[in-house]
């Protein structure tokens, strides 16, 4: 059973909490756009408590790597949430999420069954060892 299939709507790159990023993550998209590291969570990241996301531009509310052209412009190195999603491990923790991110993904299937949801997040988690 399929439970989502991206639209490439780019939904998923805008707003709803933010996008997390990990050191790695800070890492991998400075090197691919050729700025330190320091300079990119400057120009690039807000603070969320202790943890860095994405900042999104303030008229649109997408993030700031996301192009109008449906593309995001770090693909290659995009960040550990967005190669996760929508197989979040909050889903695990608050079933009801999914059907919230449902609401704003026209790719999630809203109306799966919890079991066949919670074991396909299961196994993706697994694959992004």
């Amino acid at each position: 059973m399929t439970i989502f299939n991206c639209q490439k709507c780019g939904d998923c790159c805008r707003g709803y909490g933010g996008t997390y990023v990990t050191e790695l993550d800070i890492d991998k998209i400075s090197s691919f756009i050729n700025v330190p590291s320091k300079q990119f969570i400057k120009n690039y990241c807000a603070l969320s408590g202790k943890k860095y996301l994405l900042a999104q531009d303030k008229n649109t509310g997408y993030c700031l790597f996301w192009n109008h052209s449906k593309q995001c412009t770090i693909h290659p190195v995009k960040p550990l949430m967005c190669r996760q999603w929508p197989y979040l491990k909050s889903v695990l923790l608050d079933l009801a999420n999914w059907s919230m991110m449902g609401s704003c993904c026209p790719g999630i299937d809203k109306n799966a069954p919890a079991d066949i949801v919670v074991k396909k997040i299961k196994q993706k988690m697994v694959e992004n060892i």
